[in-house]
């Protein structure tokens, strides 16, 4: 594969994080129930470039549809999984 096709989907995945970062971004200047530091931005940037970089990834390496579904599924439910155990401990 060529590197220029992989550019535009990552450009995606780098807006949508932006994009989702700024909801407490904007949460946090109009109560005080959001109340996130700059390593929670910075976890919740990880987090999120890095799933959507292994569906990007994950559906290109794949050649079923079936497949490319367990892919997204897969990293969906691991950074759901994280995203609980960051927030609420859910394992500990």
């Amino acid at each position: 594969m060529r590197a220029r096709s992989w550019i535009r989907p990552l450009c995606v995945v780098a807006l949508v994080t932006a994009l989702l970062l700024c909801i407490p971004l904007v949460a946090m200047h109009f109560t005080n129930e959001v109340r996130w530091t700059a390593g929670d931005f910075v976890v919740g940037a990880a987090l999120l470039l890095s799933a959507g970089t292994a569906i990007v990834v994950g559906r290109r390496l794949t050649t079923s549809a079936w497949s490319r579904r367990l892919v997204v599924a897969g990293v969906l439910l691991v950074l759901l999984l994280v995203w609980a155990q960051l927030a609420v401990g859910l394992f500990s």
